[in-house]
């Protein structure tokens, strides 16, 4: 999909989703820069400072926008190592689908943990100072747990993209 398509398609679902050109607009700015005044935002979308903070509150509350946060480099508070492990667990595990992936989001190294379909049941992105660090991560505390049917690892070597935004 070329990239137009991509943003074409991005718009036809927000459109669908109820927002309007401004909420668009909103949406684009700040997950662009989460940080904007509300008069920089406001000007941007070219509204008023008071309906565009409105607007702000009314998508938050709707759950459109779900968090502000900061993104902080890994390897900058010593965390030189990342990867994306998959995880498939055992068939007879799959009722506590929800309390290992509870389990895996509490472990410090965890970045973020997606629930897949297809032949993996999670892809989890970790960071750790070194690979000693990332080989007891695999073998001494996921491989062994009781649900894990297997794991495969690999090394990140860059982040090619950053957020796109919407």
């Amino acid at each position: 999909m070329a990239a137009s398509d991509s943003s074409t398609s991005r718009r036809a679902a927000m459109t669908d989703a109820g927002l309007d050109a401004v909420d668009r607009t909103i949406l684009s700015e700040l997950s662009r820069n989460g940080r904007l005044s509300n008069t920089e935002l406001a000007a941007r979308a070219g509204i008023a400072e008071s309906t565009c903070l409105k607007r702000v509150r009314a998508l938050q509350a709707n759950g459109v926008i779900v968090g502000f946060h900061a993104e902080i480099s890994p390897a900058a508070i010593g965390l030189h190592l990342e990867a994306l492990i998959t995880i498939r667990l055992h068939a007879h595990a799959r009722g506590d689908l929800r309390r290992f992936q509870a389990y895996v989001e509490e472990l410090p190294a965890t970045q973020r943990v997606y629930f897949l379909a297809g032949d993996r049941d999670f892809l989890v992105h970790v960071a750790v100072p070194d690979a000693a660090a990332l080989r007891e991560l695999v073998s001494d505390t996921l491989s062994l747990r009781p649900e894990v049917a297997s794991t495969s690892t690999s090394l990140i070597f860059a982040h090619a993209a950053g957020s796109r935004g919407i």
